[in-house]
């Protein structure tokens, strides 16, 4: 080779290592950059000039043309990404579960300075001591008090739990609106990365590393499946359904139930309409089959998105979800932490107005006027919310037909404590025909309360009595909460480990990059010095020859 053409070597050791050193120093000034992918420069041989080539020698004999800057490439470990989402996923999952536990168990336990055991324990000594003194004007009002905040405090329970209910409903289409915006973001950058990669020359490493990001967000919310192209696009499912292709993003919509306002995710292009309601048809196109069981077996249990679906459930809650068998209970409001705290607390206030106003109607005389309001029916203790309503075009709506309105149900938010005993509740009177007092309605209303032949729910076969089955409901939801909880420490140890391992392979290293900033220098001075030496030898050679 010529000392002319050993300058190109020389010149492919400056460029490549002057690359190299712009690598370095991009990785060390992005090392505090989140989602940042460390990147590393490749560098192959130049083709060999053959000077020639016997069959008596070895090998040919050959001289190197120096080394080319072939790409810079992400350092990525494609299973450790895999791994890292699924599980991310899979904690996030537990993460939401677990939180809405412990906000219910906070609404169930504490409420405006006063829990709700208080409010059932106030109660259930105002009916004690009206039992010892029946006629008692004073314990008589007592026990209307009593009931009056036990029916607020309930109310208020019950109204926060439909809050909790709504402000997951919000969260939920928030979510399904930010998968729509990863989705179509994730295209958009498939599309310039493939503009820029499909010469094959230059690599789109920042364009990469905000798609990264995005698909580790997008695991967190929902359940994803994807691979990357053969041009480098990348194709991602969610839930199994395609999500983005190389052509289309399918997006996600939600449809709004007219009676719960409650959202449900659907495919947009996999619904059709029925052209009368304008409504999307959800029979084949929902992104979730909530009723498949919640398993790490079958990957059921992994985003944020399910875990608020299933958290937040599809109605509001009443007693009437507790009065079916185990099988239809575990496959409507079971998986539901609001629904079945709902169902179940809703069902304590029902037995314990219902029980109680039975109590009073059994000792009812309508002949001798004792325990009847003025148009002889059994005085009731609680009675039934009557709200008028109308239509739009302002004609009277019959009290059952009222949307909203369930007014033939002793629910929660449907009751309020007899108006006639607000005012006078002497109205009791306590008092049988006989003008004695009435010491077995007195036991009777004891009786109520502390019988044990109620069930907290379905699937438990051992009674309790109505003063117990509060305790059953926050027991129940701590035991669940500590589940939850177990899981998800787990499921966190497990995703950081992870994480740990992947940043050891993505991550940027101070120390490993200035130790390749002195090698990469090093070698820019050598190809330099290896210029300089030739520059020499050919001016020596040049001087001689012209003397």
């Amino acid at each position: 080779m010529s000392l002319f053409g050993s300058l190109y070597i020389g010149t492919s050791g400056l460029q490549t290592s002057q690359n190299a050193l712009n690598t370095t120093a991009h990785n060390m000034s992005n090392a505090a950059t989140g989602g940042y992918t460390r990147q590393q420069v490749y560098q192959v041989d130049r083709n060999y000039t053959t000077l020639s080539n016997s069959a008596k020698t070895v090998s040919k004999k050959q001289t190197g043309l120096g080394v080319n800057y072939a790409q810079t490439r992400q350092v990525r470990d494609y299973f450790l990404d895999r791994t890292y989402r699924e599980e991310y996923g899979r904690m996030c999952f537990y993460q939401t579960s677990y939180n809405a536990f412990t906000q219910v168990e906070d609404l169930m336990g504490e409420l405006y300075g006063e829990s709700f055991n208080q409010s059932l324990s106030n109660l259930s000594e105002a009916i004690n001591e009206l039992a010892k003194e029946p006629a008692n004007a004073v314990k008589q009002g007592l026990l209307v008090q009593r009931a009056s905040q036990f029916l607020q405090r309930s109310s208020a329970i019950y109204r926060d739990l439909c809050d909790m209910q709504d402000k997951m409903n919000k969260q939920v289409k928030d979510n399904v609106d930010r998968v729509n915006e990863i989705a179509q973001r994730i295209f958009d950058l498939n599309t310039e990365i493939v503009k820029i990669e499909i010469g094959g020359i230059e690599h789109a490493n920042d364009l990469r590393d905000e798609r990264n990001a995005l698909l580790d967000e997008l695991a967190g919310i929902i359940h994803i499946n994807y691979s990357e192209d053969y041009d480098g696009a990348v194709i991602v499912k969610a839930e199994g359904h395609q999500l983005v292709t190389r052509g289309l993003v399918f997006e996600m919509g939600v449809f709004q139930d007219p009676n719960t306002n409650f959202y449900t995710p659907y495919w947009v292009l996999d619904a059709t309409v029925d052209p009368k309601t304008g409504n999307p048809d959800l029979s084949n196109s929902m992104v979730f089959d909530l009723t498949l069981p919640i398993s790490t077996a079958r990957d059921s249990d992994i985003g944020t998105l399910k875990a608020q679906l299933l958290a937040r459930g599809d109605h509001r809650a009443n007693y009437l979800d507790m009065q079916t068998d185990a099988d239809t209970y575990n496959s409507t409001i079971a998986n539901s932490v609001i629904m079945n705290t709902m169902a179940e607390f809703d069902n304590l206030v029902h037995l314990i107005t219902t029980k109680l106003n039975e109590a009073f109607a059994s000792a009812a005389d309508k002949d001798n006027g004792y325990l009847v309001d003025k148009n002889g029916n059994p005085i009731q203790l609680f009675q039934r919310i009557s709200v008028p309503g109308y239509d739009e075009s302002g004609n009277p709506i019959p009290e059952d037909s009222r949307p909203g309105y369930e007014n033939t149900l002793y629910t929660v938010l449907n009751m309020t404590i007899n108006p006639d005993l607000m005012k006078e509740p002497t109205l009791l009177g306590m008092v049988n025909a006989e003008d004695k007092e009435d010491y077995p309605l007195g036991k009777l209303l004891q009786g109520v309360l502390y019988e044990e032949i109620y069930y907290l729910n379905p699937n438990v076969t051992n009674p309790c009595n109505l003063i117990d089955m509060y305790s059953n409901i926050v027991s129940q939801l701590t035991i669940s909460a500590a589940v939850f909880r177990d899981v998800y420490e787990d499921q966190t140890t497990l995703t950081d480990s992870t994480e740990y391992m992947r940043q050891q392979v993505v991550g940027v290293s101070d120390d490993e990059e200035l130790n390749n900033m002195i090698k990469f220098q090093n070698a820019f001075n050598a190809s330099s010095r290896y210029i300089n030496v030739i520059d020499e030898m050919m001016e020596h050679i040049i001087n001689t020859l012209g003397t």
